[in-house]
């Protein structure tokens, strides 16, 4: 599957999007206030984004739980329609632009549109194009019990387990040798 470079800089986005939200009671949240948003806004490099408040800091929090359901969603349809509605919801408007030393590239939400419809219409074409190539089961979370974090599997063999190998996959893996080991010295 070609993912383009603006594809995969919606899929890094909306990966980092649905991994701010807390995932139990206890955990923070990654989108605390607008100032958090900002950021958000600036390390993803997204264009066209203008002042932020706290509507649109709602906003994203919102949108951020439709694409959790995404990652979330059991079978293509139900990804498929999920997207649907984010997509639509934004208003999309596919436009080619070559902004900021990029090359020509494609936006699909409107000019002049809040972050969370800038956020609904990009990421979600992204994720749709998952879904079109029949790689929706790419969109995962992390099998680590202690995890759950959202990635997008991107290996040749769709064989990634983990949101990164060096912390939950080597954790685990280094929690299985022991118990292996501790086993067979008995």
């Amino acid at each position: 599957m070609l993912i383009t470079h603006d594809t995969r800089c919606a899929l890094d986005t909306v990966v980092d999007l649905v991994n701010t939200a807390p995932e139990d009671g206890g955990a923070p949240d990654g989108l605390p206030d607008v100032p958090a948003l900002a950021d958000f806004v600036r390390n993803h490099k997204m264009s066209d984004v203008g002042v932020l408040s706290e509507f649109d800091l709602s906003a994203v929090r919102r949108v951020r739980g439709r694409f959790a359901a995404v990652f979330a969603a059991p079978d293509a349809r139900s990804a498929a329609g999920l997207i649907n509605e984010l997509v639509a919801a934004a208003g999309t408007t596919p436009r080619l632009t070559d902004h900021d030393g990029y090359d020509w590239h494609v936006h699909y939400f409107a000019p002049g549109a809040s972050v969370a419809d800038h956020l609904a219409a990009d990421c979600g074409m992204a994720l749709a194009f998952f879904v079109v190539a029949g790689e929706q089961e790419r969109l995962r979370r992390c099998e680590a019990p202690d995890c759950r974090r959202a990635f997008v599997d991107l290996s040749r063999n769709r064989s990634r387990r983990y949101c990164d190998s060096r912390t939950c996959g080597n954790r685990l893996h280094v929690a299985a040798y022991r118990a292996r080991r501790k086993e067979a010295t008995g």
